[in-house]
C-alpha cells in the first residue's frame, strides 16, 4: 500500500462518488463498497522489532503483555489515536453513515435438539478437523495478505405474480395462504368434538366454525394489537367509551371465546406420546411450521447483508423452553433463532429453541447457523453474528460454503489466537487494536467503551473509519474503529428491526397453552413479512384505494384486518340488527326475564358496568344472568 511504501503511519482517503467507482474496481484494497461519506484510514502493519519464540513468549509472562500493548506482537495492527487525542469528530468534513454491504442488485423446521443430534454427524467432522489446526502455532500469521470475495450476483426481493391492484390480503396469504387457514378450521372443529368425548358431554354453545369466521376471527385478533384493552371481553362492553361497535357486529363475545378455547393446529387423536419413536416436541404447531417456513423462504429472496440472533416471545406462565435473555429487551420468554434481512428486517427463517442442550455453545451455534443458512451455499451473502454463535469453525465451514460472515466472539474459544487475548496483548487504548490473519479470516480485538472481539471473512485487515463517540461531559470525539467491527455495527441490526415492527402491534392474547404464543408468533412474523414484502413491490407508493400521504404499517394491519372480516356478521350480529330494525322491544322474540337457575350467579350487565351483582333470574335466549331492576331492558337496548 502507499503508505507502506512511504512510512507513513497512516494516509487519509476522502471517498466521494467518483473515488468510490475508482476504488470499487480495486476489490483487492476495498473488497467492499464503502459509504461515499466517510473517511478511511489506511493503516500499515507494524512489523516487531525483533523475532521471538511463541514458547519463550508464554514463558516471559509480563515481557509479552507488556512487549504487545507497545504494539510489538505477531500479527499485530495497532492505531495511536485514542480518547486522549487532539483529532475530534468535528475535524470531519461529513459524518459516518457507513455501509460496507450495498445491495449490487436492482431490488432491494424448526430446531428441536432430535433434529440437532441428527445433524451433528454430518458437522462433526469440519469441527474437529478446524479446531486441531487453528489452534497450532503457524495457523495465524501477519495481517498483510489480500482479502479475496467474489461478487453477489444472486437475485433478491419480493417474489410474487401479484399485479398492480393487489390489496394488502393478497400479499399477507403469499405466506399465510387459505391452505393453512382450511386446516386450522378442520382441526378446530375436531378439537371441539375431542373435548366434548372427552368431558363426556356436549357443549350446547359451541357450532363448526368455517373459513370465513376464521378470517374474520383472525381479523379482530389483528384489530385487538392495534385498539389494546386489559381484557377482551370489554371490546364487546356496553359502555360506548369502551365496548367497540364493529366487534360486536362481526361475532358475539362468546363465540369469540370458544373459537379461542377450540382454536387448533393438529389432530389430537393421531399425537404420538412421550418416549415413542415418532415423537415431536412440536408437534402441535408442525402443521403450521411446514407451511409458514417454505412460504417465509420462497415469497423474498434474500439479500446480500443477513443478520442472525435470537428473538424472545413474551409470554405469561411457566413453561420448561422459557429462557432468561438479560440482553434483550424482553428479558425472559420463549427464544427462537432468526435469520434476517440486515436493510428491511425481513425475516426468511425463525426456528424455535425447545430446551437446554449439555455442549458447548460454540458447537450449537454452529450448528444454528449452518441450518439457518441452508439454500444459501455458493451465493456470497455477507451474515453477520454476535458473540453467541462466532467461531473459528464457523467461518471456516461458511467460506466452504460460499458465504462470508462477520461477528464478535469470546476469546475462550477454540482457535482464536493466543496473541490477541488479553493476557498477552496488555492494556489498550480506546481505539487500539490488534489484528491477525489466516487467508480470508481475520481476528481483531480493540477497545471501545469495553474490549471487543471479531473474526471476520468479509474485511481487509488495517483499513479503519472514523466514528462519532462521545464522553461523560458530552463532548462529541472521533473513534477509529477497523473496518470488521465498522461493518458490524452497520448490518447486526436485522433480528432488532424485525422484532420493532412485530412488537408494535401484537396479535393474540396470553395465554396458558405454550403453543399459542408460536401461532400468533408465526402470525404476527408473516404481517411484518408482508408489509415489507408489498412496501418494496410498489417501491413505496400505497396500495389502491388508500389516501394517506404515507402508507405504514399500522395502516396495512388495519386494512388487513378489514379485508379478512368483510361483510362477516355471525348469527348473533345478524339477529340483533334485525332486531334493532324491525323492533325496540325485546320481548318479540322471545327475550323474557325468567328464573335460570336455584344458584344465584353474576349479573351481565353489573359485571359489563364494573359492579358485583348477584341473580337467580336473567334471559334463556341469551343465557345471562340479569337483575330483576333495570338491567333486563338496559342489557337488550
Amino acid at each position: 500500500m502507499a503508505a507502506s511504501e512511504k512510512g507513513e503511519l497512516f494516509t487519509i482517503l476522502e471517498t466521494n462518488a467518483e473515488t468510490e467507482r475508482d476504488t470499487a474496481s480495486n476489490t483487492e484494497s476495498f473488497p467492499l463498497n464503502l459509504s461515499a461519506d466517510v473517511k478511511w484510514l489506511e493503516i500499515p502493519f507494524r512489523k516487531r522489532v525483533e523475532e521471538e519464540d511463541e514458547y519463550e513468549n508464554e514463558l516471559r509472562g509480563e515481557q509479552a503483555a507488556a512487549a504487545a500493548a507497545s504494539g510489538n506482537r505477531d500479527g499485530g495492527c495497532s492505531i495511536l489515536l485514542g480518547a486522549d487525542s487532539d483529532f475530534k469528530y468535528e475535524d470531519l468534513d461529513d459524518s459516518y453513515s457507513g455501509s460496507g454491504c450495498t445491495e449490487t442488485t436492482a431490488n432491494d423446521s424448526d430446531i428441536d435438539f432430535s433434529d440437532l443430534e441428527e445433524e451433528l454427524s454430518d458437522l462433526r467432522g469440519p469441527i474437529g478437523e478446524c479446531d486441531e489446526d487453528c489452534t497450532s502455532k503457524s495457523f495465524w500469521g501477519e495481517p498483510d495478505q489480500p482479502i479475496s470475495i467474489e461478487e453477489f450476483t444472486a437475485s433478491t426481493g419480493p417474489r410474487h405474480a401479484l399485479g398492480d391492484k393487489a390489496d394488502s390480503r393478497d400479499y399477507f396469504l403469499l405466506l399465510f395462504p387459505d391452505t393453512l387457514l382450511e386446516h386450522i378450521v378442520e382441526q378446530t372443529n375436531n378439537y371441539a368434538l375431542y373435548r366434548q368425548r372427552k368431558s363426556g358431554k356436549l357443549d350446547p354453545h359451541w357450532r363448526p366454525t368455517d373459513l370465513r369466521e376464521m378470517q374474520a376471527y383472525i381479523g379482530l385478533n389483528i384489530l385487538m394489537g392495534i385498539n389494546q384493552l386489559p381484557d377482551y371481553g370489554m371490546y364487546w362492553a356496553t359502555d360506548i367509551f369502551i365496548g367497540n361497535a364493529g366487534f360486536k357486529k362481526t361475532m358475539t363475545a362468546r363465540r369469540f371465546e370458544k373459537l379461542n378455547q377450540n382454536i387448533h393446529l393438529c389432530d389430537r387423536d393421531q399425537e404420538p406420546a412421550r418416549g415413542q419413536p415418532d415423537y415431536d416436541g412440536l408437534y402441535k404447531i408442525r402443521p403450521l411450521l411446514d407451511v409458514v417456513q417454505k412460504t417465509m423462504w420462497e415469497a423474498y429472496g434474500a439479500n446480500r447483508c443477513l443478520t442472525v440472533d435470537e428473538g424472545a416471545i413474551a409470554v405469561k406462565g411457566r413453561f420448561s423452553a422459557t429462557q432468561y435473555m438479560p440482553s434483550k429487551p424482553i428479558k425472559k420468554g420463549l427464544k427462537v433463532w432468526m435469520l434476517c434481512d440486515s436493510k428491511s428486517g425481513y425475516c426468511h427463517r425463525a426456528n424455535i429453541y425447545v430446551g437446554k442442550s449439555n455442549e458447548d455453545s460454540g458447537i450449537v451455534g454452529y450448528r444454528v447457523v449452518t441450518s439457518l443458512v441452508r439454500g444459501l451455499e455458493g451465493k456470497h451473502h455477507h451474515v453477520f453474528l454476535d458473540s453467541f454463535f462466532t467461531s473459528v469453525p464457523l467461518v471456516h465451514k461458511l467460506l466452504e460454503l460460499g458465504l462470508y460472515m462477520c461477528g464478535t466472539t469470546q476469546q475462550n474459544r477454540k482457535g482464536f489466537p493466543d496473541a490477541l487475548k488479553l493476557k498477552n496483548v496488555g492494556k489498550l487504548a480506546q481505539g487500539e487494536f490488534f489484528q491477525c490473519q489466516h487467508g480470508n479470516i481475520l481476528a481483531t480485538v480493540m477497545r471501545d467503551t469495553k474490549v471487543i472481539s471479531c473474526l471476520s471473512s468479509n474485511a481487509a485487515p488495517g483499513i479503519v473509519g472514523i466514528s462519532q463517540g462521545k464522553q461523560k461531559d458530552g463532548t462529541i470525539y472521533g473513534v477509529p474503529r477497523p473496518l470488521p467491527l465498522l461493518l458490524y455495527q452497520e448490518n447486526m441490526r436485522g433480528v432488532d428491526l424485525c422484532d420493532q415492527l412485530r412488537e408494535c402491534y401484537l396479535v393474540g392474547r396470553p395465554c396458558k397453552k405454550w403453543w399459542r404464543y408460536f401461532l400468533w408468533f408465526y402470525l404476527n412474523i408473516c404481517i411484518v413479512n408482508a408489509f415489507i414484502i408489498l412496501r418494496e413491490s410498489r417501491k413505496g407508493n400505497p396500495p389502491p384505494g388508500f389516501s394517506g400521504k404515507q402508507f405504514t404499517q399500522r395502516h396495512f394491519r388495519i386494512r388487513l384486518a378489514q379485508l379478512l372480516i368483510g361483510d362477516y356478521q355471525g348469527t348473533r350480529g345478524v339477529e340483533r340488527a334485525s332486531r334493532k330494525r324491525h323492533s325496540d322491544s325485546p320481548v318479540e322474540y322471545g327475550h323474557r326475564l325468567e328464573r335460570m337457575s336455584e344458584r344465584s350467579r353474576r349479573c351481565r350487565n353489573c359485571t359489563n358496568r364494573g359492579l358485583r351483582h348477584e341473580s337467580v333470574f336473567g334471559c334463556k335466549i341469551c343465557n345471562v344472568h340479569l337483575c330483576r331492576g333495570g338491567c333486563f331492558a338496559e342489557f337488550h337496548k
